[in-house]
């Protein structure tokens, strides 16, 4: 009974996948679902752009045992819909945490040197702009971390370890290394901001108008969690009034972003593909557990208890 990828995986993934039977790869939505109606797929796996929809494991029917996300963010994933059906839901807490967090830090240092106009600046011929140039040194500075969990808690650590004040929200995680804030009190007082949280509908457009408001000005806001947890028009405005220091990212909440989306023309912007998990290790190693745990599923045997999502 074959496998449903709907975006390819880590080669030595997808040898594993192979060994227990054939694996098919769906070029896009609808071709997942054909592949879902002509019966007898065991079980659905995505690295994240590929939709895991509630239409999608109904297609599927009774021969459907797990879905797999090959990371950490379920947003991709109709949860409502895999619990109805008894669906397992395999994903990788935690496996991306420190490539996201060195990620996150690099943007950080990006933003505050204004490192990716200086390399366009002098492979352009233009050395000169270093007449004018004055970057932010984060030694020192106040770095405020939404969000302390796996990523949060990592970011928080490095940091700390640049010689920055560390201060956070979190709805739950407490961690005496830092100091704890309210929200609004955090967005007050950080220099750095740094987004750690998921995506859900508490969350969605978290970082609007009115929070972008409290921050201080020339703060820089920093996102490798889900783009959605801003909200973009506020965002452009921000910077467009010079309010906002600078906003680096890896994440949009339209990926990839429409040729015209303004935050492709501000120079104080800088973005990422979504990349901050694809690491060689990182990559292989998320793609590996989640591929193992969803055949161990499939199988009839017992998964790493980590690996399956609780709701």
């Amino acid at each position: 009974m074959p496998i449903l990828l709907l975006e390819t995986l880590h080669p030595d993934a997808e040898a594993l996948l192979a060994q227990h039977d054939r694996v098919i790869l769906a070029a896009d939505e609808s071709a997942a679902l054909d592949v879902a109606r002509r019966g007898g797929v065991t079980g659905i796996l995505t690295r994240g752009k590929g939709k895991i929809s509630g239409a999608l494991m109904q297609a599927c029917g009774p021969t459907l045992k797990a879905v797999s996300r090959a990371g950490a963010g379920l947003d991709t994933v109709d949860l409502v819909a895999a619990r109805a059906l008894g669906i397992v839901v395999i994903f990788a807490p935690g496996l991306n945490a420190q490539t996201t967090a060195e990620h996150a830090i690099m943007l950080m240092l990006m933003a505050a040197r204004r490192s990716a106009l200086l390399d366009a600046s002098v492979k352009a011929g233009h050395w000169a702009i270093r007449d004018g140039y004055q970057g932010i040194e984060l030694n020192g500075k106040t770095l405020g971390v939404i969000g302390l969990g796996n990523i949060g808690s990592r970011v928080a650590q490095i940091g700390q370890a640049l010689g920055m004040q560390v201060i956070y929200w979190s709805r739950h995680a407490r961690d005496e290394r830092f100091t704890y804030c309210d929200l609004d009190d955090l967005l007050r007082e950080a220099d750095v901001i740094s987004l750690h949280v998921a995506l859900t509908e508490e969350t969605r457009g978290m970082i609007g108008a009115r929070e972008l408001a409290l921050m201080k000005p020339g703060a820089i806001l920093v996102n490798t969690a889900r783009g959605a947890l801003i909200d973009s028009p506020a965002l452009v405005a921000a910077l467009n009034a010079g309010r906002l220091g600078a906003f680096a990212a890896d994440v949009l909440a339209q990926q990839p972003p429409a040729p015209d989306d303004p935050l492709l023309r501000c120079e104080r912007v800088t973005l990422t593909p979504h990349v901050a998990g694809l690491t060689d290790r990182t990559y292989r190693e998320v793609c590996l557990f989640c591929a193992r745990n969803m055949l161990a599923v499939i199988q009839g045997e017992r998964p790493d208890a980590k690996s399956v999502y609780l709701g």
